[in-house]
């Protein structure tokens, strides 16, 4: 598989290299603009130290390449006829401009698959429109729903487009590599991050199409309009849960006022009107609020019920409220930091942070874990995030590009 993603695609391909694919990642001489993007290992500026780059390209291998000269463009050609995949994401028609579009590499390797992936797809106006991360999310009605009621439209944390996109981008690979190992051919992936994260919208469309009601900003409440006590985020003494208490698969909003009652924490909830309130705080209230003719007396409760369940939660840590209220059955769980994942004790069982060695630093670091587990074709780190145009020599060889050669092409910039 040749790599020539930017952002938008490297997760991508990551997750295909660490499923065993044999990724070669072509950069630029200089290397790949993105080992320049922060944040860097021990705050130490440079395109070997970035941990976005780190994360991004495990058990890659490096080529450096000028596709912008004649012996570029000719070296790449030698790396498309050994290749099955191809992942790029320049702006529509650039690669053909280059003779390096679809229909050239089917005349290299008939069979061979090119996916692309770009804000909004190969065709149409808005097609070669500039589309970073933001823009994704934008475009595709995700910052809409992203934030408190009170807030402007959110950006989701940390290149939630790209992620999403490369994921799609991943699936739609693997799918044309099924049909080329059935049928014997190749095919052209289009790949829209608009379109990628059209998914992302919960029930926003169905909301419109079914009730012509457009979903609006909640916050933590979801699609809930209004302050439900139990549901939402909960400050802690050390840090904050998030509750469902009252929805389906968990105990009661009555289970969770034996448990302060039994605690002494329970202040008044155990007296009406409050008592009351609480044993019908339940899904069936819920959805019936707009016709319960006693619905505006009730909710006005809420507010004190709520302050109260507050002062309970804040009462105890974060660890000691999730595992109490799991023991339980009541539905809280934590708002991990990333110092609670690291130490969470499920992933330490199952070995999620993977060590990987850096000789060049002289460490070992910890890396994510997978995001699955397959008994026949394990997800794996096998080699360390490749430095730039690390295998030049050793993927030309593979090609038959002798070393005299290469240091020719060396000479003239092209490598």
């Amino acid at each position: 598989m040749l790599d020539l993603a930017g952002e938008i695609g490297q997760y991508c391909t990551k997750l295909l290299a660490d499923l065993g694919a044999d990724v070669i990642k072509v950069e630029p001489p200089d290397g790949d603009p993105v080992r320049n993007l922060p944040p860097f290992f021990h705050d130490e500026p440079g395109p070997e130290h970035s941990l976005y780059w780190w994360n991004l390209n495990t058990n890659k291998r490096s080529v450096t390449l000028s596709l912008g000269s004649e012996g570029g463009r000719d070296v790449f050609r030698k790396l498309a006829a050994t290749a099955d995949v191809i992942v790029e994401s320049f702006e529509p028609g650039y690669l053909d401009e280059l003779g390096l579009g679809y229909e050239k590499l089917c005349q290299i390797r008939p069979d061979i698959i090119l996916t692309s992936v770009t804000g909004f797809g190969q065709t149409g106006p808005h097609s070669r429109y500039k589309a970073p991360d933001i823009v994704g999310v934008a475009m595709a009605g995700t910052m809409w729903l992203a934030g408190d009621p009170q807030d402007p439209p959110n950006l989701p944390p940390w290149k939630q487009g790209y992620i999403s996109s490369s994921i799609v981008t991943a699936a739609g690979t693997l799918i044309a590599l099924c049909y080329r190992d059935l049928h014997g051919e190749g095919q052209h992936v289009d790949v829209s991050m608009q379109e990628a994260l059209s998914l992302t919208q919960e029930t926003a469309m169905q909301t419109w199409d079914m009730l012509q009601v457009l979903r609006v900003r909640n916050g933590s409440r979801g699609i809930i309009p209004i302050d439900i006590p139990g549901i939402g985020v909960y400050e802690t003494s050390d840090g904050h849960v998030y509750g469902y208490v009252g929805t389906p698969g968990g105990a009661t909003w009555a289970d969770l006022l034996a448990w302060m009652a039994d605690e002494g924490k329970a202040e008044d909830l155990t007296e009406e009107p409050y008592a009351d309130v609480c044993r019908n705080l339940t899904l069936r209230f819920l959805s019936g609020i707009a016709t319960d003719p006693e619905a505006a007396k009730k909710v006005s409760f809420f507010p004190h019920v709520n302050e109260v369940l507050r002062r309970f939660v804040k009462s105890k840590s974060k660890w000691e409220m999730y595992e109490q209220a799991q023991s339980r059955r009541l539905l809280f769980g934590i708002v991990s930091t990333p110092e609670d994942i690291a130490k969470n004790p499920q992933l330490r069982y199952k070995k999620w942070l993977t060590p990987v060695e850096h000789p060049e630093l002289g460490q070992t670091l910890q890396y994510p874990g997978g995001p699955y587990e397959l008994s026949e074709t394990p997800w794996a780190i096998r080699r360390r995030p490749p430095l730039a145009g690390e295998h030049t020599d050793e993927v030309l060889r593979e090609i038959g590009i002798s070393d005299g050669e290469r240091r020719a092409l060396s000479a003239k910039g092209v490598v």
